[in-house]
Protein backbone atom coordinates (compact mmCIF):
# COMPACT_ATOMS: atom_id res chain seq x y z
CA UNK A 1 0.00 0.00 0.00
CA UNK A 2 1.12 3.44 -0.83
CA UNK A 3 2.63 4.91 2.05
CA UNK A 4 0.85 8.36 1.47
CA UNK A 5 -2.26 6.80 1.11
CA UNK A 6 -1.72 4.90 4.00
CA UNK A 7 -0.61 8.31 5.92
CA UNK A 8 -3.78 9.95 4.50
CA UNK A 9 -6.28 7.14 5.90
CA UNK A 10 -4.69 7.81 9.25
CA UNK A 11 -5.14 11.60 9.39
CA UNK A 12 -8.79 11.59 7.90
CA UNK A 13 -9.19 9.08 11.31
CA UNK A 14 -7.39 11.35 13.25
CA UNK A 15 -9.34 14.71 12.03
CA UNK A 16 -12.82 13.49 11.59
CA UNK A 17 -13.31 11.54 14.85
CA UNK A 18 -13.77 8.24 12.94
CA UNK A 19 -14.41 5.94 15.49
CA UNK A 20 -15.44 2.54 13.39
CA UNK A 21 -14.26 1.10 10.24
CA UNK A 22 -16.08 -1.18 8.16
CA UNK A 23 -14.30 -3.67 6.28
CA UNK A 24 -16.88 -4.55 3.60
CA UNK A 25 -16.21 -7.60 0.95
CA UNK A 26 -19.04 -9.58 -1.26
CA UNK A 27 -19.50 -13.13 -1.00
CA UNK A 28 -20.48 -15.13 -4.63
CA UNK A 29 -23.92 -14.69 -4.41
CA UNK A 30 -24.16 -10.96 -4.18
CA UNK A 31 -24.00 -10.36 -0.65
CA UNK A 32 -22.20 -7.71 1.57
CA UNK A 33 -20.72 -8.51 4.58
CA UNK A 34 -18.06 -7.18 6.81
CA UNK A 35 -15.83 -7.43 9.66
CA UNK A 36 -15.84 -3.68 11.77
CA UNK A 37 -13.08 -2.97 13.16
CA UNK A 38 -12.59 0.25 15.69
CA UNK A 39 -9.81 3.03 15.04
CA UNK A 40 -7.37 1.73 17.25
CA UNK A 41 -7.23 -1.02 14.66
CA UNK A 42 -6.60 0.49 11.67
CA UNK A 43 -2.89 -0.07 11.23
CA UNK A 44 -3.47 -3.42 11.64
CA UNK A 45 -6.18 -3.39 9.11
CA UNK A 46 -3.99 -1.31 6.47
CA UNK A 47 -0.97 -4.24 7.00
CA UNK A 48 -3.55 -6.77 5.99
CA UNK A 49 -4.04 -8.22 9.35
CA UNK A 50 -7.45 -8.53 9.56
CA UNK A 51 -8.39 -12.29 9.57
CA UNK A 52 -11.96 -13.81 9.25
CA UNK A 53 -13.69 -17.42 9.09
CA UNK A 54 -14.46 -17.99 5.91
CA UNK A 55 -15.76 -21.21 6.60
CA UNK A 56 -18.85 -19.19 7.50
CA UNK A 57 -19.24 -17.30 4.11
CA UNK A 58 -21.41 -19.07 1.72
CA UNK A 59 -19.34 -20.31 -1.11
CA UNK A 60 -15.90 -19.41 0.18
CA UNK A 61 -13.79 -22.35 1.98
CA UNK A 62 -14.36 -25.81 4.30
CA UNK A 63 -13.94 -25.13 7.87
CA UNK A 64 -10.67 -26.89 7.52
CA UNK A 65 -9.52 -24.23 6.20
CA UNK A 66 -11.32 -21.03 7.09
CA UNK A 67 -8.38 -18.65 7.93
CA UNK A 68 -9.06 -15.46 5.26
CA UNK A 69 -7.06 -12.17 5.29
CA UNK A 70 -8.63 -8.99 4.62
CA UNK A 71 -6.79 -6.54 2.27
CA UNK A 72 -8.49 -2.83 2.02
CA UNK A 73 -8.10 -1.38 -1.52
CA UNK A 74 -7.41 2.49 0.03
CA UNK A 75 -8.96 4.01 -3.05
CA UNK A 76 -12.63 2.77 -1.30
CA UNK A 77 -12.14 4.94 2.06
CA UNK A 78 -15.28 6.64 2.69
CA UNK A 79 -17.26 7.91 5.28
CA UNK A 80 -20.60 6.70 5.54
CA UNK A 81 -22.41 9.70 5.66
CA UNK A 82 -26.06 8.24 6.89
CA UNK A 83 -23.87 7.50 9.94
CA UNK A 84 -24.38 9.81 13.46
CA UNK A 85 -21.79 12.75 12.94
CA UNK A 86 -20.06 11.85 16.30
CA UNK A 87 -18.07 8.96 16.02
CA UNK A 88 -18.22 8.79 12.12
CA UNK A 89 -18.15 5.55 10.78
CA UNK A 90 -16.07 4.92 7.51
CA UNK A 91 -15.51 1.72 5.24
CA UNK A 92 -12.65 0.16 3.05
CA UNK A 93 -13.82 -2.12 0.49
CA UNK A 94 -11.39 -5.12 0.93
CA UNK A 95 -9.99 -8.56 -1.28
CA UNK A 96 -10.21 -11.37 0.31
CA UNK A 97 -6.52 -13.65 0.30
CA UNK A 98 -5.83 -16.91 1.64
CA UNK A 99 -2.91 -17.41 4.81
CA UNK A 100 0.30 -17.29 2.66
CA UNK A 101 -0.86 -14.08 0.72
CA UNK A 102 -2.36 -15.79 -2.65
CA UNK A 103 -5.73 -13.86 -4.01
CA UNK A 104 -8.44 -16.49 -2.75
CA UNK A 105 -10.11 -17.67 -5.98
CA UNK A 106 -13.60 -17.27 -4.65
CA UNK A 107 -13.29 -13.77 -4.23
CA UNK A 108 -15.77 -12.15 -6.72
CA UNK A 109 -13.83 -8.68 -6.70
CA UNK A 110 -10.69 -10.71 -7.54
CA UNK A 111 -12.62 -12.73 -10.17
CA UNK A 112 -13.47 -9.30 -11.89
CA UNK A 113 -9.90 -8.33 -11.81
CA UNK A 114 -8.49 -11.37 -13.27
CA UNK A 115 -10.92 -10.66 -16.05
CA UNK A 116 -9.86 -6.49 -16.36
CA UNK A 117 -6.52 -7.80 -16.72
CA UNK A 118 -6.83 -9.97 -19.76
CA UNK A 119 -8.35 -6.65 -21.61
CA UNK A 120 -5.73 -4.92 -20.07
CA UNK A 121 -3.61 -7.41 -22.34
CA UNK A 122 -5.25 -6.68 -25.10
CA UNK A 123 -4.88 -3.13 -24.79
CA UNK A 124 -8.45 -2.43 -23.33
CA UNK A 125 -9.85 -0.05 -20.36
CA UNK A 126 -13.58 -1.37 -19.56
CA UNK A 127 -16.32 1.41 -18.15
CA UNK A 128 -19.55 0.80 -17.12
CA UNK A 129 -22.27 2.39 -16.05
CA UNK A 130 -25.40 1.11 -14.30
CA UNK A 131 -28.79 2.22 -14.40
CA UNK A 132 -30.20 0.41 -10.89
CA UNK A 133 -33.87 0.15 -10.63
CA UNK A 134 -35.56 -0.78 -7.49
CA UNK A 135 -39.24 -0.61 -4.88
CA UNK A 136 -39.54 1.58 -2.28
CA UNK A 137 -42.52 -0.57 -0.20
CA UNK A 138 -44.26 0.31 3.65
CA UNK A 139 -43.31 -1.93 6.63
CA UNK A 140 -45.85 -3.49 9.02
CA UNK A 141 -46.82 -2.57 12.48
CA UNK A 142 -43.80 -4.70 13.36
CA UNK A 143 -41.25 -3.32 10.79
CA UNK A 144 -41.47 -6.03 8.46
CA UNK A 145 -41.54 -5.53 5.20
CA UNK A 146 -44.71 -5.90 2.90
CA UNK A 147 -45.57 -5.39 -0.92
CA UNK A 148 -47.56 -2.69 -0.53
CA UNK A 149 -46.96 1.26 -1.75
CA UNK A 150 -49.99 4.15 -1.60
CA UNK A 151 -47.58 5.70 -4.26
CA UNK A 152 -49.75 5.78 -7.73
CA UNK A 153 -46.86 7.56 -9.75
CA UNK A 154 -45.69 6.37 -13.26
CA UNK A 155 -42.67 7.09 -15.22
CA UNK A 156 -41.25 10.32 -14.57
CA UNK A 157 -43.90 11.92 -12.28
CA UNK A 158 -42.98 13.58 -9.13
CA UNK A 159 -44.44 14.53 -6.16
CA UNK A 160 -47.06 14.76 -4.59
CA UNK A 161 -47.53 11.82 -6.39
CA UNK A 162 -44.41 10.31 -6.23
CA UNK A 163 -44.40 9.09 -2.44
CA UNK A 164 -40.56 7.97 -2.66
CA UNK A 165 -39.20 11.45 -4.14
CA UNK A 166 -37.63 12.90 -0.85
CA UNK A 167 -36.06 9.33 0.16
CA UNK A 168 -34.78 9.08 -3.78
CA UNK A 169 -32.99 12.73 -2.99
CA UNK A 170 -31.71 11.62 0.34
CA UNK A 171 -30.08 8.51 -1.45
CA UNK A 172 -28.60 10.55 -4.08
CA UNK A 173 -27.11 13.23 -2.32
CA UNK A 174 -25.94 10.76 0.24
CA UNK A 175 -24.01 8.94 -2.47
CA UNK A 176 -22.71 12.17 -3.67
CA UNK A 177 -21.21 12.70 -0.54
CA UNK A 178 -19.36 9.44 -0.74
CA UNK A 179 -18.01 10.15 -4.14
CA UNK A 180 -20.74 8.67 -6.65
CA UNK A 181 -21.78 10.83 -9.53
CA UNK A 182 -25.49 10.55 -10.24
CA UNK A 183 -26.51 11.33 -13.43
CA UNK A 184 -30.20 11.10 -13.73
CA UNK A 185 -33.18 9.67 -10.87
CA UNK A 186 -36.59 9.27 -11.40
CA UNK A 187 -40.10 7.19 -10.90
CA UNK A 188 -39.81 4.47 -12.87
CA UNK A 189 -43.11 2.93 -14.65
CA UNK A 190 -44.76 0.54 -11.43
CA UNK A 191 -46.36 2.13 -8.41
CA UNK A 192 -43.30 2.09 -5.60
CA UNK A 193 -40.83 1.90 -8.57
CA UNK A 194 -37.26 4.22 -9.10
CA UNK A 195 -34.33 4.55 -11.05
CA UNK A 196 -31.22 6.51 -10.11
CA UNK A 197 -28.42 6.24 -13.05
CA UNK A 198 -24.59 6.00 -12.09
CA UNK A 199 -21.90 8.01 -14.26
CA UNK A 200 -19.94 5.01 -16.19
CA UNK A 201 -16.38 4.46 -14.57
CA UNK A 202 -13.99 2.06 -14.80
CA UNK A 203 -15.29 -1.60 -13.84
CA UNK A 204 -14.03 -2.29 -10.40
CA UNK A 205 -14.93 1.39 -9.67
CA UNK A 206 -18.48 0.74 -10.68
CA UNK A 207 -19.18 -2.55 -9.13
CA UNK A 208 -17.59 -1.14 -6.00
CA UNK A 209 -20.30 1.51 -6.71
CA UNK A 210 -22.72 -0.79 -6.80
CA UNK A 211 -22.63 -2.22 -3.77
CA UNK A 212 -22.55 1.03 -2.04
CA UNK A 213 -25.60 2.20 -3.75
CA UNK A 214 -27.64 -1.05 -2.66
CA UNK A 215 -26.15 -0.45 1.24
CA UNK A 216 -27.40 3.20 0.62
CA UNK A 217 -30.64 2.47 -0.87
CA UNK A 218 -31.58 -0.20 1.99
CA UNK A 219 -30.19 2.18 4.82
CA UNK A 220 -31.76 5.17 4.18
CA UNK A 221 -35.41 3.59 2.99
CA UNK A 222 -35.25 1.81 6.23
CA UNK A 223 -34.41 5.05 8.46
CA UNK A 224 -37.71 6.73 6.19
CA UNK A 225 -39.86 3.86 7.74
CA UNK A 226 -39.57 1.98 4.18
CA UNK A 227 -38.12 -1.25 2.70
CA UNK A 228 -36.13 -0.84 -0.34
CA UNK A 229 -36.20 -4.06 -2.50
CA UNK A 230 -33.54 -5.10 -5.13
CA UNK A 231 -35.68 -8.11 -6.03
CA UNK A 232 -36.56 -8.19 -9.67
CA UNK A 233 -40.01 -8.94 -9.83
CA UNK A 234 -42.02 -8.38 -6.33
CA UNK A 235 -45.46 -7.35 -7.84
CA UNK A 236 -47.17 -9.88 -10.18
CA UNK A 237 -48.80 -7.83 -12.78
CA UNK A 238 -46.48 -4.90 -13.30
CA UNK A 239 -43.07 -4.07 -14.52
CA UNK A 240 -40.19 -5.63 -12.65
CA UNK A 241 -36.49 -3.94 -11.65
CA UNK A 242 -33.83 -4.20 -13.84
CA UNK A 243 -30.20 -3.02 -13.90
CA UNK A 244 -29.41 -1.88 -17.76
CA UNK A 245 -25.29 -2.14 -18.44
CA UNK A 246 -23.67 0.63 -20.27
CA UNK A 247 -20.51 -0.74 -21.40
CA UNK A 248 -17.42 1.10 -23.63
CA UNK A 249 -13.63 0.40 -24.15
CA UNK A 250 -11.13 2.32 -24.28
CA UNK A 251 -7.80 2.45 -25.58
CA UNK A 252 -6.08 5.27 -23.89
CA UNK A 253 -8.88 8.37 -23.93
CA UNK A 254 -9.96 7.02 -27.18
CA UNK A 255 -13.87 5.19 -26.66
CA UNK A 256 -13.20 2.03 -29.60
CA UNK A 257 -16.42 1.99 -30.00
CA UNK A 258 -16.57 5.07 -32.14
CA UNK A 259 -16.23 5.36 -35.83
CA UNK A 260 -17.59 8.14 -37.26
CA UNK A 261 -17.45 6.80 -40.75
CA UNK A 262 -19.57 4.06 -40.33
CA UNK A 263 -23.31 4.13 -41.16
CA UNK A 264 -24.10 3.08 -37.44
CA UNK A 265 -20.83 5.20 -36.31
CA UNK A 266 -19.60 1.51 -34.59
CA UNK A 267 -16.12 0.31 -34.96
CA UNK A 268 -15.76 -3.32 -36.22
CA UNK A 269 -14.92 -3.71 -32.31
CA UNK A 270 -17.98 -2.69 -31.49
CA UNK A 271 -19.89 -5.00 -33.62
CA UNK A 272 -17.41 -7.89 -32.58
CA UNK A 273 -18.12 -7.02 -28.67
CA UNK A 274 -21.77 -6.90 -29.58
CA UNK A 275 -21.56 -10.66 -31.37
CA UNK A 276 -19.85 -11.72 -28.21
CA UNK A 277 -22.42 -10.79 -25.92
CA UNK A 278 -25.02 -12.49 -28.33
CA UNK A 279 -23.10 -15.54 -28.55
CA UNK A 280 -22.73 -16.25 -25.09
CA UNK A 281 -26.04 -14.00 -23.18
CA UNK A 282 -27.56 -17.70 -22.42
CA UNK A 283 -24.50 -18.93 -20.71
CA UNK A 284 -23.77 -15.52 -18.43
CA UNK A 285 -27.66 -15.07 -17.90
CA UNK A 286 -27.64 -17.34 -14.46
CA UNK A 287 -24.48 -14.47 -13.14
CA UNK A 288 -27.02 -11.48 -14.65
CA UNK A 289 -30.10 -12.77 -13.68
CA UNK A 290 -29.03 -14.74 -10.37
CA UNK A 291 -32.39 -15.73 -8.62
CA UNK A 292 -35.82 -18.08 -9.70
CA UNK A 293 -38.05 -14.72 -9.37
CA UNK A 294 -35.42 -12.74 -11.97
CA UNK A 295 -37.50 -15.20 -14.91
CA UNK A 296 -40.84 -13.99 -13.85
CA UNK A 297 -39.47 -10.26 -15.02
CA UNK A 298 -38.16 -11.60 -18.41
CA UNK A 299 -41.47 -12.08 -19.56
CA UNK A 300 -43.50 -10.73 -22.46
CA UNK A 301 -45.25 -7.99 -21.48
CA UNK A 302 -43.28 -5.64 -19.46
CA UNK A 303 -40.67 -4.23 -21.68
CA UNK A 304 -38.31 -6.62 -20.40
CA UNK A 305 -36.15 -8.03 -23.00
CA UNK A 306 -35.98 -11.60 -23.51
CA UNK A 307 -35.09 -12.13 -27.39
CA UNK A 308 -31.32 -12.16 -28.40
CA UNK A 309 -31.72 -8.96 -31.08
CA UNK A 310 -29.33 -6.28 -31.19
CA UNK A 311 -30.18 -2.51 -32.39
CA UNK A 312 -29.43 1.46 -32.40
CA UNK A 313 -31.96 2.63 -30.61
CA UNK A 314 -34.71 0.26 -30.40
CA UNK A 315 -35.57 0.09 -26.68
CA UNK A 316 -37.15 -2.97 -27.33
CA UNK A 317 -33.81 -5.07 -27.81
CA UNK A 318 -32.25 -7.07 -25.38
CA UNK A 319 -28.76 -5.09 -26.99
CA UNK A 320 -28.99 -1.19 -27.48
CA UNK A 321 -26.86 1.48 -29.19
CA UNK A 322 -27.55 4.07 -26.75
CA UNK A 323 -28.29 7.83 -29.65
CA UNK A 324 -25.30 9.41 -28.25
CA UNK A 325 -21.71 8.67 -30.19
CA UNK A 326 -17.99 9.77 -30.16
CA UNK A 327 -16.73 9.36 -26.58
CA UNK A 328 -20.24 8.50 -25.13
CA UNK A 329 -20.51 5.23 -27.39
CA UNK A 330 -21.66 2.63 -25.35
CA UNK A 331 -23.18 -0.74 -25.69
CA UNK A 332 -26.48 -1.32 -23.58
CA UNK A 333 -27.25 -4.50 -22.44
CA UNK A 334 -31.06 -4.44 -20.80
CA UNK A 335 -31.01 -8.35 -19.35
CA UNK A 336 -29.08 -7.70 -16.09
CA UNK A 337 -30.90 -7.23 -12.54
CA UNK A 338 -30.93 -5.32 -9.56
CA UNK A 339 -29.87 -8.85 -7.74
CA UNK A 340 -26.76 -9.26 -9.46
CA UNK A 341 -23.69 -9.99 -8.10
CA UNK A 342 -22.04 -6.97 -10.03
CA UNK A 343 -18.51 -8.43 -10.18
CA UNK A 344 -19.35 -12.02 -11.80
CA UNK A 345 -21.81 -9.96 -14.20
CA UNK A 346 -19.20 -7.47 -15.35
CA UNK A 347 -16.35 -10.46 -15.49
CA UNK A 348 -18.84 -12.55 -17.43
CA UNK A 349 -20.26 -9.96 -20.22
CA UNK A 350 -16.65 -8.55 -20.11
CA UNK A 351 -15.50 -12.01 -21.26
CA UNK A 352 -18.04 -12.48 -23.33
CA UNK A 353 -17.54 -9.31 -25.44
CA UNK A 354 -13.78 -9.80 -25.70
CA UNK A 355 -14.47 -13.22 -27.03
CA UNK A 356 -16.55 -11.65 -29.73
CA UNK A 357 -13.31 -9.18 -30.33
CA UNK A 358 -10.62 -12.76 -30.49
CA UNK A 359 -12.63 -14.41 -32.74
CA UNK A 360 -13.88 -11.42 -35.22
CA UNK A 361 -17.65 -12.54 -34.82
CA UNK A 362 -19.94 -11.01 -36.86
CA UNK A 363 -23.35 -9.95 -35.10
CA UNK A 364 -26.59 -10.72 -37.12
CA UNK A 365 -28.40 -7.95 -38.56
CA UNK A 366 -30.18 -5.14 -35.97
CA UNK A 367 -33.58 -5.55 -35.66
CA UNK A 368 -35.48 -2.36 -35.57
CA UNK A 369 -39.06 -4.08 -34.90
CA UNK A 370 -40.68 -3.91 -31.66
CA UNK A 371 -40.14 -6.90 -30.24
CA UNK A 372 -42.79 -6.48 -27.18
CA UNK A 373 -45.60 -6.21 -30.07
CA UNK A 374 -47.42 -9.99 -30.23
CA UNK A 375 -45.52 -12.36 -32.72
CA UNK A 376 -42.58 -9.99 -33.07
CA UNK A 377 -39.61 -11.57 -33.24
CA UNK A 378 -40.60 -15.50 -33.70
CA UNK A 379 -37.64 -16.45 -35.34
CA UNK A 380 -35.03 -14.80 -32.60
CA UNK A 381 -33.41 -17.09 -30.21
CA UNK A 382 -34.75 -16.36 -26.23
CA UNK A 383 -33.11 -15.95 -22.88
CA UNK A 384 -33.07 -19.20 -20.71
CA UNK A 385 -37.09 -19.22 -19.50
CA UNK A 386 -36.28 -20.29 -15.46
CA UNK A 387 -33.09 -20.30 -13.46
CA UNK A 388 -32.78 -23.85 -13.87
CA UNK A 389 -31.99 -23.46 -17.75
CA UNK A 390 -29.97 -20.58 -17.34
CA UNK A 391 -27.77 -22.95 -14.89
CA UNK A 392 -27.62 -25.69 -17.26
CA UNK A 393 -26.74 -23.08 -20.25
CA UNK A 394 -23.92 -21.83 -17.88
CA UNK A 395 -22.62 -24.88 -17.45
CA UNK A 396 -22.03 -25.05 -21.15
CA UNK A 397 -20.23 -22.11 -21.62
CA UNK A 398 -16.65 -22.35 -21.32
CA UNK A 399 -15.44 -19.01 -22.00
CA UNK A 400 -17.79 -17.44 -18.83
CA UNK A 401 -16.79 -20.54 -16.60
CA UNK A 402 -13.63 -19.60 -17.07
CA UNK A 403 -13.68 -16.21 -16.61
CA UNK A 404 -15.70 -16.99 -12.91
CA UNK A 405 -12.91 -19.47 -12.67
CA UNK A 406 -13.20 -23.20 -11.37
CA UNK A 407 -13.93 -22.16 -7.62
CA UNK A 408 -16.76 -19.72 -8.25
CA UNK A 409 -18.50 -21.74 -10.95
CA UNK A 410 -19.04 -24.92 -8.90
CA UNK A 411 -19.81 -23.50 -5.60
CA UNK A 412 -22.31 -20.74 -7.83
CA UNK A 413 -23.71 -23.41 -10.14
CA UNK A 414 -24.46 -25.62 -6.77
CA UNK A 415 -26.00 -22.66 -4.74
CA UNK A 416 -28.34 -22.13 -7.65
CA UNK A 417 -29.52 -25.71 -8.19
CA UNK A 418 -30.17 -25.85 -4.34
CA UNK A 419 -31.84 -22.56 -5.18
CA UNK A 420 -33.80 -24.37 -8.09
CA UNK A 421 -34.76 -27.39 -5.72
CA UNK A 422 -35.93 -25.45 -2.78
CA UNK A 423 -38.61 -23.75 -5.07
CA UNK A 424 -40.03 -26.52 -6.96
CA UNK A 425 -40.75 -28.52 -3.56
CA UNK A 426 -42.92 -25.33 -2.31
CA UNK A 427 -46.35 -24.83 -2.65
CA UNK A 428 -47.31 -21.92 -3.70
CA UNK A 429 -50.36 -19.57 -2.97
CA UNK A 430 -51.09 -19.63 -6.48
CA UNK A 431 -51.50 -23.85 -6.48
CA UNK A 432 -53.95 -23.65 -3.74
CA UNK A 433 -55.88 -21.27 -5.15
CA UNK A 434 -56.16 -22.37 -8.46
CA UNK A 435 -56.27 -26.57 -7.53
CA UNK A 436 -57.62 -26.99 -3.91
CA UNK A 437 -61.17 -26.60 -4.51
CA UNK A 438 -61.56 -27.37 -8.27
CA UNK A 439 -59.32 -31.21 -7.43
Amino acid sequence: MAGYRTEEILRRIREEDIQFIRMQFTDIFGQLKNVAITASQIERALNNEIMMDGSSIAGFVRVEESDQYLWPDPDTFAVLPWRPQYGKVARLICDVHNPDGSPFAGDPRGVLKRTLAQAEAMGFTFNVGPELEFFLFHTDEDGKPTTRTTDEASYFDLGPLDHGESTRREICLNLEAMGVEIEASHHETAPGQHEIDIKYAPALQAADTIMTFKLAVKTLAQKNGLHATFMPKPVTGTAGSGMHMNMSLFQGEKNVFFDPADPQQLSPLAYQFIAGLLEHVRGFCAVTNPLVNSYKRLISGYEAPNLLAWSAGNRSALIRIPTPRGQSTRVELRCPDPACNPYLAFSACLAAGLDGIRRHLTPPPAVNANLYAQDAGQALDRLPGTLEEAVTALAKDRVVMDALGTHVTSQYTAGKHREWEAYCAQVSQWELDRYLVSY
